[in-house]
């Protein structure tokens, strides 16, 4: 019978349970440099573990990488994936054509149909079909949206 090379074998820990560790609130490792990251009074830090939204506001995503530890709180109701920072890469960057599309959709939601004005926050077009001042004449006020382009009437 042949013996299995070495390549072969397989590390396997009988005491492993597979479950990650868990750690409760503001017990992470290196939990003070996140925060003071997130503050903007330090720098990002290289290592410890983070949330997504941690991540997020530092600038950097998971990057395909699995959650290495998970933040339970409230007794267990609550948790949170923990990332590793040392393997998270920045965002990425939209595209011109993802830009001008996410605006295109933007101005759907923020454009009244009736006096064509567009609003800095999205309109209850599905309940109401317009904004405020065309459905009841509740007055808008005037740098909470954008003029609509004039209709010039030029002979050239």
């Amino acid at each position: 019978m042949d013996r299995p090379n070495e390549d072969d074998l397989i590390d396997i820990d009988p005491y492993d349970d597979g479950s990650f560790p868990e750690f409760g609130f503001n017990q992470v490792p290196g939990t003070p440099a996140v925060l003071a990251a997130l503050r903007g009074t330090g720098p990002v830090p290289t290592t410890g573990l983070a949330t997504r939204r941690q991540l997020r506001a530092m600038g950097l995503s998971p990057g395909g990488h699995d959650p290495a530890a998970v933040l339970v709180w409230r007794s267990g109701k609550r948790k949170a994936w923990l990332y590793r920072i040392d393997l998270a890469k920045p965002k990425r960057k939209p595209t011109l054509a993802q830009e001008a599309a996410l605006d295109k959709a933007m101005a759907s939601r923020q454009t009244c149909p009736v006096c064509k004005r567009r609003f800095h926050a999205c309109l209850p077009l599905k309940t109401l079909g317009s904004c405020l001042e065309c459905f009841d004449g509740t007055p808008a006020d005037p740098s909470t949206y954008t003029a609509p382009p004039a209709a010039h009437q030029l002979a050239a």
